[in-house]
């Protein structure tokens, strides 16, 4: 190590993050170790203090007031985001049950969220459903395979809350524990490792493995958004505030904290 190293500040922490094509622009220029898990994995080992600091779902982050959010760095969208949407057959106000992807938190709850606040729907969630969440890499195929076929229609969560609320959405930010010493380097040193990463883009679209390189570009360039700057923080609260509303979590009166 040397006093140029631009991620000298996360030298030695625990690091987690997903190995989603999503996310890969947040931590693709990092050369040190990381642990490389599912986001509800993720959350639990940052809440068990494994981990120092973790990319985990928006929905951890605001229902537990401990972590400190790295300000404007995110996995988010500004509109439709294309792969995360409820698919179902028929009308959306007939919906009774829904299949849940057990791998995402902030996806269902924001789906909860938005049926209830803006639809006044309240269907049974579970392992399976006349209606399924997908999300990642399996929803893009889904898609790819299923559109304009056999009935199905698409509720793209990123459009919807854009156009209910005005606000981009967040899915994951990085969360460190709380009590970190230097918390404010470790947070520049992860805005750093996103502007290296982003700039990569044009590399992982050629190279990566996931799709073609149409859907890479799309998916990288005009779906998804890597900061998240006041919109987004304030999109945060608003996701914190109607969760709190409909009871999928606990009310907590402070902002959260950025860093």
């Amino acid at each position: 190590m040397n006093s140029g190293d631009p991620w000298r500040a996360l030298r030695g922490l625990r690091i987690g993050c997903v190995q989603y094509l999503n996310s890969r622009p947040l931590i693709c220029a990092y050369d040190g170790p990381v642990v490389f898990d599912h986001p509800s994995s993720l959350a639990r080992m940052l809440a068990a203090r494994d981990l120092d600091a973790a990319l985990v779902p928006a929905f951890e982050a605001v229902r537990d007031p401990r972590y400190r959010i790295v300000d404007d760095v995110a996995v988010a969208c500004d509109g439709p985001v294309f792969s995360v949407f409820l698919a179902y057959r028929g009308e959306l106000r007939d919906i009774r049950s829904i299949a849940l992807d057990p791998a995402s938190l902030s996806s269902a709850n924001l789906l909860r969220v938005l049926l209830a606040e803006y639809h006044g729907m309240t269907p049974e969630f579970g392992a399976s459903g006349e209606a399924r969440l997908l999300i990642g890499n399996q929803a893009i195929e889904f898609r790819a395979a299923e559109e304009g076929k056999s009935g199905w229609h698409f509720l793209d969560l990123g459009e919807e809350w854009k156009g209910r609320t005005g606000l981009p959405f967040v899915f994951a930010v990085w969360a460190l524990r709380a009590a970190m010493a230097d918390a404010g380097a470790i947070a520049e040193a992860f805005r750093r490792l996103r502007d290296a990463g982003v700039a990569q883009i044009p590399a992982l679209i050629a190279h990566e493995e996931f799709g073609d390189a149409e859907m890479r570009r799309r998916y990288l360039t005009e779906w998804l958004r890597f900061d998240i700057g006041p919109r987004g923080r304030e999109a945060l609260e608003l996701y914190r505030t109607l969760l709190a509303r409909h009871r999928l979590i606990e009310s907590h009166a402070s902002p959260l904290e950025f860093t």
